[in-house]
């Protein structure tokens, strides 16, 4: 899988894998995050069923704020 451009070993999660686990394994917020899964937007409420696997990719655009 690769994830932001690099590669990813998907066993570094638990199962079932699904976008959720792969938030909690960078330690992000997931209200604080967009994510692309092959090119395509998932909603934040879909990220708990939404599964990932070794031919995917996926961005994960982190918003920090700053004053």
């Amino acid at each position: 899988m690769i994830v932001n451009g690099e590669k990813f070993n998907l066993s570094s999660i638990e199962q079932p894998y699904v976008l959720d686990k792969l938030i909690l394994h960078f330690a992000l917020s997931p209200q604080r995050v967009a994510i692309e899964l092959n090119g395509e937007l998932i909603q934040r409420s879909a990220y708990s069923k939404t599964s990932i696997g070794e031919n995917d990719t996926v961005e994960i655009i982190h918003y920090v704020g700053g004053g």
